[in-house]
């Protein structure tokens, strides 16, 4: 048997914000993925304590550690259908292989009528984000007080930060051509809200060929260059300046041997 994470969401707000968790003991076959057990009279024992804690505290759904979606998540978040009527299933990828992107996913499942007329159980996708609450924000500051590196710039973390958006960026660009792959093949069937997207996504590219955006571009380049290089020259300047303030502070400290200018005079003997 192998074994899994899943555990239960709490929320206390109108939304779908989740709070707090718990696990709850789930083991399932790794040659059968049909063979599966999930303990319910612990999750229900575990729902009673916190209803203790926190009365206020709602079960929105369940998450699992994935790290991507199952052929028994399906059979999983209908058990969870009898204590909520639309479980949110989150899964979170525990080992953040890639760390590009957030390590969690969150969907629903929903009804869809295929060609043949009948009912197919599926997961959409959810939008989701990860935050913290005000108290939460402000312990991490203090920490991260304490684990700061000074010598990383700023620059540095905006070179990093740029590099994962383009790290993340291209791996949604590659799940985006394996699916229209897939569905060239017929190996998956065509979503008409995902091609609608995906539409208006290469409607709203900008025209890069044009004359006027070409010059546009030239000009505003050659502007970013020109900063660039008077930058540079006045730094050049300043370095310059400050070896000459230096040299003359360090020729001045033989008195004998310095004229007014700074300059070092040796005499002869």
């Amino acid at each position: 048997m192998q074994r899994g994470l899943v555990g239960s969401e709490m929320c206390i707000r109108d939304r779908v914000d989740i709070t707090n968790v718990y696990a709850v003991p789930f083991e399932e076959d790794s040659r059968d993925p049909k063979i599966w057990f999930l303990d319910h009279i612990y999750h229900e024992e575990m729902f009673q304590m916190f209803k203790k804690v926190n009365v206020k505290e709602k079960m929105v759904g369940w998450y699992s550690s994935g790290p991507k979606l199952k052929l028994n998540d399906i059979q999983i978040n209908e058990v969870f259908m009898k204590y909520m009527p639309e479980p949110v299933l989150v899964v979170v990828d525990v080992e953040m292989i890639s760390q590009v992107g957030l390590p969690t996913e969150a969907y629903l499942q929903v009804d869809e009528v295929n060609e043949n007329g009948e009912i197919d159980k599926k997961f959409k996708h959810l939008p989701s984000s990860v935050g913290v609450t005000e108290m939460e924000a402000v312990g991490v500051e203090h920490l991260l007080r304490d684990i700061k590196d000074v010598t990383e710039g700023s620059l540095v973390k905006q070179i990093y930060n740029k590099v994962l958006s383009l790290k993340a960026l291209i791996g949604k660009m590659g799940e985006i051509e394996n699916y229209l792959e897939l569905v060239m093949n017929k190996s998956y069937p065509a979503n008409s809200q995902i091609i609608f997207n995906l539409q208006e996504i290469l409607n709203l590219l900008p025209n890069l060929a044009g004359e006027k955006t070409v010059r546009s571009f030239s000009v505003k380049t050659n502007e970013m260059m020109q900063t660039i290089y008077t930058a540079s020259i006045i730094r050049t300047v300043m370095a310059l300046h400050k070896f000459c303030l230096l040299y003359t502070s360090d020729a001045a400290d033989d008195t004998p041997c310095v004229d007014l200018g700074g300059r070092r005079i040796i005499k002869k003997k």
